[in-house]
């Protein structure tokens, strides 16, 4: 088969303007718990897309860890190289796509990093592998070979036994929504897509874009 006859039929299920609620973050909460409900794989794994001081785009697989009316919230080495594209340009793009629900939502905005409290209680409520590997790890930095990194994990654990401490490059981002799309997959590739456009007063506006 040709990669250019793969494809698939959407019609498990529509999307109009009275489907959805005023309030985008509402929204994208009713579809988060229906993916729960639903068992997608990694419901709360994202792609983040961040731009480079060149102008060139980059994306990795995120984990979401918490959402609110402030925003989306993600953990990560600072140091990293979206740390370092996060620096530069403060503003990031993220996509949900829920496979079995044939969803995506698509959010922009601007990100800004947590206070050192709120990454501290979350770094402390990690496994104890996760935190001394965030130790351990110079994460995007080159490596001569896995071992080199296992000798790095042995010298945190020696160093720190079970209580290692949050690293200062490491902690939470904030994006701070500025649009929202929540796309439903259609037969015909005429999908619906209902956007929530952010004005400079904070008031959110619904329309349809065309699929």
């Amino acid at each position: 088969m040709s990669i250019a006859d793969i494809r698939q039929d959407y019609q498990r299920a529509s999307l109009s303007e009275s489907d959805v609620v005023a309030d985008p973050i509402t929204q994208f909460g009713n579809w988060f718990e229906q993916a729960l409900k639903a068992e997608v794989p990694e419901t709360n794994a994202m792609s983040l897309s961040t731009v480079n001081a060149q102008g060139r785009p980059s994306s990795r697989i995120v984990l979401i860890k918490e959402f609110d009316q402030r925003g989306f919230c993600w953990f990560t080495n600072y140091d990293s190289a979206k740390g370092d594209d996060l620096e530069i340009n403060p503003h990031a793009a993220l996509l949900f796509f829920w496979i079995p629900l044939e969803r995506q939502v698509r959010i922009e905005g601007r990100v800004e990093k947590i206070s050192a409290a709120e990454s501290d209680a979350y770094f402390n409520s990690r496994p104890l592998g996760s935190r001394q590997s965030a130790l351990a790890s110079q994460q995007s930095q080159p490596i001569a070979g896995r071992e080199v990194l296992e000798q790095q994990l042995a010298s945190v654990i020696a160093e720190y036994g079970d209580q290692p401490p949050r690293p200062a490059h490491w902690g939470g981002y904030r994006l701070l929504p500025e649009k929202i799309e929540f796309w439903q997959g259609r037969s015909s590739r005429l999908h619906d897509r209902i956007v929530y456009t952010r004005d400079a007063q904070g008031a959110w506006a619904i329309s349809r874009l065309q699929p």
